[in-house]
């Protein structure tokens, strides 16, 4: 299984390998990177070098607390060099495009374009601050085998979403304590709006028109931010 040291962590993380132009994938909050192994195929077939890998309190990966989404930005470019990868397409979903909005704005020059999927620059707002900490407590107090992780599918996953049941196999082997270091990098997050301007690299984002944890205008935001040319895609039903 191959591991990576980078920034005093051990990364976990697979590699296609090959001689395309490199694409790393970033995956959401309670995912790994198996998140991405229905894109990996397809990508490969059509020429791509592709790397996913398991974030910071997720999957495989070990990690020291506290942390943020600087230090994950911190960690892609890191993995980056760890692969001898010069530049690379970003690709992030949710917290992966956090991340990945900000190695953009840390490393523009190791960005070739960005992928995002269903993010936003803005800091965790109050409301939904309460929000989510009222079903951490919950998932602490009952854990995630029941309504509690009914909630965090409807708020992660679109309906019908195939490989629900297997994240919430994930869920449920994870104490509710391992999610404190990326439950308080998600809370802690700064907002990163004022700074999209700053990011020349062209992206194409996507957002569900059903997503209920980041609604639709908050990644049109994130394109129309963005000074290089971007495209935004409206996905309906997810």
């Amino acid at each position: 299984v191959p591991f990576a040291d980078v920034n005093g962590q051990t990364i976990h993380y697979l590699d296609t390998g090959g001689d395309g132009p490199a694409i790393l994938l970033s995956h959401g909050f309670g995912m790994g990177h198996e998140m991405w192994v229905h894109q990996v195929g397809p990508l490969t077939g059509a020429g791509w070098r592709v790397v996913t890998y398991d974030e910071r309190g997720w999957g495989q990966t070990t990690h020291t607390e506290p942390f943020d989404y600087w230090d994950l930005a911190a960690d892609v470019v890191g993995l980056m060099d760890h692969l001898g990868i010069d530049r690379a397409v970003l690709g992030g979903m949710s917290q992966g495009g956090f991340l990945t909005l900000r190695a953009a704005l840390t490393a523009p020059a190791r960005v070739r374009a960005m992928v995002l999927v269903d993010t936003e620059a803005e800091a965790l707002s109050v409301e939904d601050r309460a929000q989510y900490q009222g079903l951490f407590d919950a998932a602490g107090a009952m854990g995630l085998s029941g309504e509690i992780g009914d909630a965090l599918q409807m708020f992660l996953f679109a309906p019908g979403y195939a490989d629900a049941r297997y994240w919430r196999g994930k869920w449920t082997s994870k104490p509710i304590a391992a999610w404190v270091g990326a439950k308080d990098c998600l809370f802690e997050r700064d907002s990163i709006v004022d700074r999209l301007g700053e990011i020349t690299c062209p992206s194409i984002v996507f957002h569900g028109d059903a997503d209920m944890a980041i609604p639709l205008e908050r990644g049109r935001l994130v394109s129309e931010s963005l000074s290089g040319p971007s495209t935004f895609v409206v996905v309906p039903g997810a």
